[in-house]
């Protein structure tokens, strides 16, 4: 069976990388992604094959978020091993982020296209000693040729989205021949590790690590930076309500909120590129992260940067978690958490269960569904949210060096 999957997926993704050419270019010019090396996408790279170093831990993360988890992975496993790294993200603007964050002796490429002769010129030329996938990511051919070549390979924080989970178990027949390949599966939580089992992951190589993204022990907490306060400190000394990770029609409806309950409304999208969408939404009225200049006073702050999110939230009096009001899924909460600022979401946070179920129960989180529910929780947030909140969120505590020390765990298991 593995043989006819790895045959159609031969076939079908080029076919399907060829009809999305235009609209992946067209978002790359929208991320400035052109001048970043994108012919490292189908293996062709500045630096000579002789002075690559070979043996790294090499670390697939697609997008910013990925990204951020795999620079706070790799600060800690440094800290227990001599290992060096190759960090492999997809996407343009995370690459960017990769450029700007990581040590300078951290190799950072562009993740080639997912065909096989392209995974194996990377790998015979990296030789990496494992394979880390971020997340829920199955490549294919990354994971068959990686397998063939005898390298490690698995999944570290494998969360499933109710969706994903779905989506998976439909496609199961397609899937779980590449799934049982995978030497190390790291999962965030009881449920996903069940998941994970049914669609075809063995039993041997899965682990429940806990959520990295929510280890309370881990590197890099959200901290205020100097730069971040001189810009606040120009606006009208008010509290500050942040709405961070905004999709389309929340940030007009949040910042009217905002403004009604007596905040200094601060949005950040996102998406950085949407900066111009976001300002026409509100109006014009807003001054731009990006091209900063003193406020006049009534201006909202709109964050149209990447890969800052973390701080910010720690400068937020209040956050409000975006893609819960309009758009489904949610995004994470645990950073404003970590950061010990009390969070309000809108009712659709399917992507981030059990823990939004387990914050609501606890008192951590408050969940509104109305525009005036949400007035009323800015209005006055419950004494102690963020300490109960803190409190769930220990049960990851040390998810960070359980998911390193599977990955450091001795042999892989034998396949088939």
């Amino acid at each position: 069976m593995r043989t006819v999957v790895i045959i159609f997926w031969r076939v079908l993704y080029p076919l399907v990388a060829l009809a999305a050419a235009p609209f992946w270019m067209l978002k790359m010019l929208r991320r400035d992604g052109w001048g970043s090396g994108l012919l490292e996408r189908i293996g062709i790279y500045w630096r000579e094959v002789e002075f690559e170093r070979t043996g790294a831990v090499y670390i697939h993360a697609v997008s910013v978020g990925e990204v951020l988890l795999a620079l706070k992975v790799i600060t800690e496993w440094r800290k227990e091993t001599s290992d060096h790294f190759v960090l492999v993200p997809t996407t343009a603007t995370g690459m960017a982020v990769a450029r700007d964050k990581a040590p300078e002796d951290v190799r950072v490429i562009y993740a080639p296209l997912d065909l096989a002769f392209l995974i194996r010129r990377v790998m015979k030329r990296l030789e990496p000693r494992v394979v880390v996938m971020v997340e829920s990511e199955i490549w294919p051919n990354l994971i068959y040729e990686t397998h063939r070549l005898g390298i490690p390979i698995g999944l570290m924080n494998a969360r499933l989205s109710p969706r994903s989970g779905r989506r998976l178990k439909k496609f199961r027949s397609l899937v779980s021949p590449f799934l049982e390949l995978l030497d190390y599966v790291g999962v965030p939580e009881k449920e996903d590790l069940a998941q994970w089992k049914s669609i075809g992951v063995r039993e041997k190589s899965a682990m429940l690590t806990g959520n990295v993204k929510f280890d309370p022990s881990g590197s890099l907490l959200p901290e205020k930076r100097s730069e971040f306060s001189a810009m606040l400190e120009q606006f009208p000394k008010r509290p500050i309500a942040m709405a961070i990770s905004t999709f389309p029609g929340e940030e007009e409806y949040l910042d009217d909120v905002f403004r009604e309950v007596g905040y200094q409304p601060v949005i950040v999208p996102r998406h950085a590129e949407r900066r111009a969408e976001v300002s026409e939404a509100l109006d014009g009225n807003v001054i731009l992260r990006s091209q900063f200049q003193q406020p006049l006073g009534s201006e909202s702050f709109v964050i149209d940067s990447t890969g800052e999110l973390r701080d910010w939230t720690a400068h937020a009096d209040i956050v409000v978690i975006g893609k819960s009001f309009f758009e489904e899924g949610g995004q994470n909460p645990s950073e404003a958490i970590l950061a010990e600022v009390p969070v309000i979401c809108g009712p659709n946070m399917s992507n981030f269960e059990p823990l939004v179920t387990e914050l609501k129960e606890a008192g951590g989180i408050c969940m509104v569904s109305s525009r005036e529910e949400l007035v009323s929780a800015l209005r006055k947030i419950p004494i102690g949210q963020v300490q109960r909140a803190r409190v769930v969120l220990e049960k990851h505590k040390g998810a960070m060096s359980r998911t390193i020390s599977l990955f450091l765990g001795g042999k892989p298991a034998a396949t088939n």
